[in-house]
């Protein structure tokens, strides 16, 4: 194979590594699983094939397929840690909801594939639905590597670009996404605020154009559609939100022309009835980031015995954060006593 080096990704199963192989070799970048004669038991490699090969459904487009026939929307958390997956998946467990975690490119370079496989365990083990999805990715060999590495679904963001040119290198990344059954969102618009250390000034906010939203839906196929209507990354100012229901009321009429899912981003911070409103008008993934952070920092500043006491401090508090959200979002106690679909 003439590989000199390779990045150790994570575990397929205890034991049995994963490799990255290096740009040197005659397949650069591919996940290569390292299996031992002495590791597992005799259905191990059966195990590991059933569990790796391309999904036949998509995890992601279930959930939000469920939440649209049931007239609900479905939570998508980004974590960071082992504190914040548990913090979700135990919330979610308890809730009976489904949810989805979500990685933010700047914590994937730090988490790395660690991160990642943490994600997916916690994804595979939990007894309600679970989706595991990469947040704003901007870099096309990102998110391609991304896809290598097992995530259920991947957000497109090229909303920063001209939009023939958002449109065109959407299109081609949803291609590839597609041919390995992941599921693909996008951005078009722009919102302003802050979000792991990167800002879109007030200036720079751009409000999605439904006739653009068409055009482009049409050509790209993604399977679901991040719009602008007003709503920020962050915090939202002294006055509250200000969004353009009408606009929403027009662009949710659109993703369902097309067969695609509406999400909202910057959901912290929105109140219930502003929630329940664009649930009606046809959101159905919310994005939380804000809330659950400065719960997680909150608890840091106050003084514990231990660091176990400190970890275990920030996880509850940031389970009550996700908890209250699921149930606003309406999807709590649809899968209670349900398995793993």
């Amino acid at each position: 194979m003439k590989a000199s080096k390779a990045e150790v990704l994570g575990q397929a199963l205890p034991g049995v590594p994963i490799w990255r192989l290096g740009a040197e070799s005659r397949h650069p970048g591919m996940p290569y699983i390292v299996f031992p004669g002495n590791v597992g038991s005799s259905s191990a490699i059966a195990e590991i094939v059933a569990s790796w090969s391309c999904k036949s459904l998509q995890i992601a487009k279930n959930i939000l397929l469920e939440a649209a026939n049931g007239h609900y929307a479905v939570g998508a958390f980004n974590v960071y840690n082992l504190e914040g997956i548990s913090s979700v998946i135990s919330a979610a467990k308890d809730e009976g909801s489904p949810a989805i975690l979500q990685i933010h490119p700047t914590a994937l370079r730090h988490g790395k594939g660690a991160l990642v496989a943490a994600c997916i365990s916690a994804a595979k083990t939990a007894n309600v639905p679970i989706a595991v999805h990469l947040d704003h990715g901007t870099d096309e060999q990102e998110i391609l590597d991304a896809i290598d590495m097992g995530f259920d679904s991947i957000m497109i963001d090229c909303s920063h670009l001209p939009f023939k040119e958002n449109l065109e290198r959407t299109k081609r990344i949803t291609i590839a996404a597609h041919s390995r059954n992941v599921f693909v969102e996008a951005e078009l618009g722009r919102l302003s605020g802050t979000e792991d250390g990167l800002t879109v000034e007030e200036y720079e906010e751009k409000l999605t154009d439904p006739i653009q939203a068409d055009e482009f839906l049409r050509e790209t196929k993604v399977d679901a559609l991040a719009v602008c209507i007003g709503n920020v990354h962050g915090i939202y100012p002294k006055d509250g939100p200000k969004l353009k229901f009408d606009l929403l009321q027009k662009l949710g009429e659109i993703t369902s022309k097309h067969n695609s899912f509406l999400v909202l981003h910057g959901a912290s911070g929105l109140s219930p009835d502003v929630i329940k409103e664009c649930i009606k008008h046809g959101v159905r993934k919310f994005n939380v980031n804000t809330e659950v952070r400065s719960a997680y920092v909150t608890t840091l500043r106050e003084p514990k015995k231990d660091l176990l006491d400190i970890m275990s401090c920030a996880q509850d508090a940031m389970k009550t954060v996700i908890a209250e959200k699921l149930k606003v979002f309406g999807s709590s106690g649809k899968f209670l006593n349900q398995a793993h679909v």
